[in-house]
């Protein structure tokens, strides 16, 4: 059991240039029924350093919303890494004018997964307080100058 994220977007850019030891990229994956609520062509497999993607920022639920990291609630420095790196990318993206998803889910083989929409506006988000949340379809976009 493992955290999985997926991405999609209209832009044809190969994401793998944007590799790291933190964060990589892949379009070569086994489908899977989570890839179906993607809406864009070109998807993504996006892992972190343990092979999957459990060395990103999570939460089960969106109840603390988005945030930076506290002292309260321990974070391993690599998550953190790995997520601010991805949320670039995807900033990015969205400034070049590409539309992006990505599913956020925890894959086990006794669950079906159910996911819940959330629109991400990143005008309105840091880098440093995204976050995932589990078995969410995160749908980004801009609603004025990026928030950086």
């Amino acid at each position: 059991m493992c955290y999985t994220v997926l991405l999609s977007t209209s832009s044809a850019i190969d994401l793998e240039q944007y590799n790291s030891e933190l964060v990589t990229f892949s379009n070569d994956f086994s489908a899977s029924q989570a890839t179906e609520k993607l809406s864009y062509q070109h998807k993504w497999q996006v892992s972190s350093k343990s092979g999957c993607s459990c060395t990103f920022r999570h939460l089960h639920s969106t109840e603390l919303g988005f945030g930076t990291p506290v002292d309260w609630f321990p974070e391993e420095a690599d998550e953190i890494s790995a997520t601010l790196q991805f949320i670039k990318i995807i900033r990015a993206l969205v400034a070049n004018g590409a539309e992006v998803d990505c599913i956020d889910s925890w894959e086990s083989s006794n669950k079906k997964t159910t996911l819940e929409e959330l629109n991400v506006d990143l005008a309105q988000i840091s880098d440093e307080e995204f976050r995932f949340f589990e078995n969410y379809h995160f749908i980004f976009n801009c609603s004025t100058g990026l928030k950086r």
